[in-house]
């Protein structure tokens, strides 16, 4: 599958990757293309020790092979995060009580 920011992510065919997560991570990296920040060299190189069950199901969960695709698959995901979940809490306690809401 041609990816709509011009790599491909390797798939298993044994397992196929569920729907919802593919359109996430897969807008996660269209935000980050948007945003430019796929564009250009890949100049940095970004190491870590990981547990390796952890890679394992991240790969499996994603189809993503290599471990370059996978960090850059996750650090997408974390810049495109929806904020919503934040933002909604922080409102608590913004709305006056005495407001009528009609119920």
């Amino acid at each position: 599958m041609a990816h709509a920011i011009g790599f491909q992510i390797s798939r298993s065919s044994k397992q196929p990757r569920p729907a919802a997560s593919s359109r996430r991570l897969d807008d996660a990296l269209a935000i980050a293309g948007q945003q430019g920040l796929l564009s250009g060299g890949r100049t940095l190189t970004l190491r870590g020790r990981m547990p390796s069950l952890l890679v394992e199901q991240a790969k499996k969960k994603t189809g993503i092979q290599s471990d370059s695709k996978l960090i850059e698959a996750a650090l997408a995901n974390i810049v495109a995060a929806d904020e919503y979940a934040d933002w909604l809490l922080a409102q608590r306690g913004t709305v006056s009580k005495d407001l009528d809401l009609e119920f």
